[in-house]
């Protein structure tokens, strides 16, 4: 059996995110959704609207012999500007904010080392504004939003790889 852990991050809109962890080595499966807020069965009418709590999220399941949580935390900061309060790009809102779920302590340790030391090099000019907290419930989004830019190619994103980071 595969080992299995899970990792759930928010950084803007979740089909970006999705789409470029996906391809990440060690990781198992992506499944992008609503973490963060406090409406119960929070569905994307809701979450839209900015009033529920909730970030476009994605819950990322990998494997800990293949990558580890930092790898991933790195390849998360290189992806979206966590630097911009409520907001990638044209994505504007506290749905769209840059967020770490964390699942224990460990988790919660180490998002919080990440920021430290990204900010102590100044990777980015403004300082990280990324929420670290407990992941509380996750709740999936609706099909058309899974695997969203694999059956829309040429979709919307505002992610993409910044070829000249360096992780920490």
């Amino acid at each position: 059996m595969q080992n299995r852990e899970t990792a759930i991050f928010a950084g803007g809109c979740f089909w970006g995110m999705e789409d470029l962890f996906r391809r990440q080595p060690g990781v198992i499966d992506t499944e992008v959704g609503y973490s963060g807020g406090a409406t119960p069965d929070a569905t994307y009418s809701d979450v839209k609207t900015g009033r529920t709590g909730h970030a476009e999220a994605i819950k990322i399941t990998y494997d800990p012999l293949q990558t580890s949580y930092w790898n991933l935390l790195a390849f998360f900061f290189q992806i979206h500007d966590p630097t911009t309060h409520n907001q990638q790009g044209n994505d504007r809102g506290s749905q769209y904010r840059s967020a770490i779920f964390f699942l224990n302590a460990e988790q919660e340790a180490l998002a919080r080392k990440m920021i430290a030391e990204l900010d102590n090099v100044k990777i980015w000019k403004n300082p990280i504004v990324t929420e670290v907290a407990p992941a509380g419930t996750f709740y999936k989004a609706e099909g058309y939003h899974q695997d969203y830019l694999l059956k829309n190619p040429g979709g919307y994103t505002c992610h993409f790889v910044r070829p000249d980071w360096v992780i920490p």
